[in-house]
């Protein structure tokens, strides 16, 4: 192990004793419209990780006032830490649309937040994953 490789192995541990949130990374299937019903059903889900993370709003985010459908939302940027080391399965890249919801966290209002995403960025020199989000409540 070169000194670069030790120091990233200690920064990486230091990150990971800060993901005190509890997430699941999925992705959805389009909707789709039952005729008998006449109603919408949601796709279905597809786990690509449930963990450890740190969710963290971005400072110079000041929140962008945007509609959907009829509704004013209001989009507020996070950045999602995941271990380093995450997997995901063969094949499976993280993409923008897909969700992440917090489960767990020590801050009482973060469960049942969900995030969507918007780009995840790779490094062999990084401390943790970052998956960049934004609130669309």
């Amino acid at each position: 192990m070169t000194g670069l490789d030790s120091l990233l192995a200690g920064g990486r541990a230091a990150a990971e004793a800060r993901m005190r949130d509890t997430v699941r990374l999925y992705s959805q299937a389009a909707d789709v419209f039952d005729r008998d019903s006449g109603a919408t059903v949601p796709g279905a889900q597809t786990d690509l990780y449930v963990g450890k993370a740190r969710v963290k709003a971005i400072a110079a985010s000041t929140g962008q006032e945007a509609e959907a459908g009829e509704r004013g939302i209001q989009q507020r940027e996070y950045e999602v830490h995941l271990p380093w080391s995450t997997p995901l399965p063969p094949g499976v890249r993280v993409l923008p649309g897909m969700q992440i919801e917090v489960t767990a966290s020590p801050d009482a209002r973060m469960p049942g937040l969900v995030l969507w995403v918007t780009g995840a960025s790779f490094s062999d020199q990084s401390t943790a994953w970052r998956i960049r989000t934004e609130d669309r409540s």
